[in-house]
């Protein structure tokens, strides 16, 4: 089984990712531990609430612990929160800094603004959306689940590998060298986000994504 540590950052619900990543294959430890965080040979880092407590939280020993975790070249795995916190700063939280693993920021969705079929865009976006992408670290197309009021702006468009729609061209994924990460939840998308979970688990510890 493949060895993961999902980082407890005191947000969102670990339980879920956790389970979703054992019945992926994973044996899972769930820890804030900056020395095992450190040394995981996958780290996921998943998020439900503000930037400005994941910043607040990445300040500190734990972060630089994810920081040494990226740098090691092992697989890195970011989920909604833990993907913005990849970036720059956010406009949630003005003035917190992310880790700047990524060039770019978050910024929050238009209200009101009007989706192709004429219906009215809601925020925060949540339910189901098509994803597409190359197929290299997800399917080519197939529907995920997202709950989310900001979405990540990356300068840098060649990291982008997962494409949505949402009223306006929606980053949905995003991966450079051992660092993958999605806006959508693959804990609550069923079979496409199994199969996510899944090609995660199978990376070699010592690889590097792509």
């Amino acid at each position: 089984m493949s060895e993961v540590v999902v980082v407890d950052l005191g947000m969102g619900n670990l339980r879920s990712v956790a389970r979703a990543l054992e019945r992926a294959g994973g044996r899972v430890l769930i820890s804030s531990d900056p020395e095992r965080v450190a040394q995981a040979p996958r780290l996921v880092v998943p998020g439900q609430g503000h930037f400005a407590d994941c910043a607040r939280a990445m300040a500190g020993a734990v972060g630089e612990a994810c920081r040494a975790q990226l740098a090691s070249g092992r697989p890195y795995l970011g989920l909604c929160l833990g993907m913005q916190i990849l970036f720059d700063e956010s406009e949630e939280a003005p003035g917190a800094r992310g880790l700047g693993v990524f060039a770019g920021r978050v910024v929050r969705f238009e209200d009101g603004r009007v989706s192709p079929d004429g219906t009215r865009r809601k925020v925060p976006h949540m339910g189901w959306n098509v994803v597409r992408s190359d197929g290299a670290f997800l399917p080519r197309e197939d529907w995920f689940y997202f709950v989310h009021s900001y979405h990540c702006v990356p300068r840098d468009p060649s990291v982008v590998i997962g494409r949505s729609d949402y009223g306006e061209d929606l980053c949905a994924a995003v991966a450079r060298d051992n660092v993958l990460a999605c806006q959508f939840h693959p804990e609550k998308s069923s079979a496409a986000g199994a199969w996510v979970l899944e090609r995660f688990l199978a990376r070699s510890s010592e690889g590097r994504l792509a």
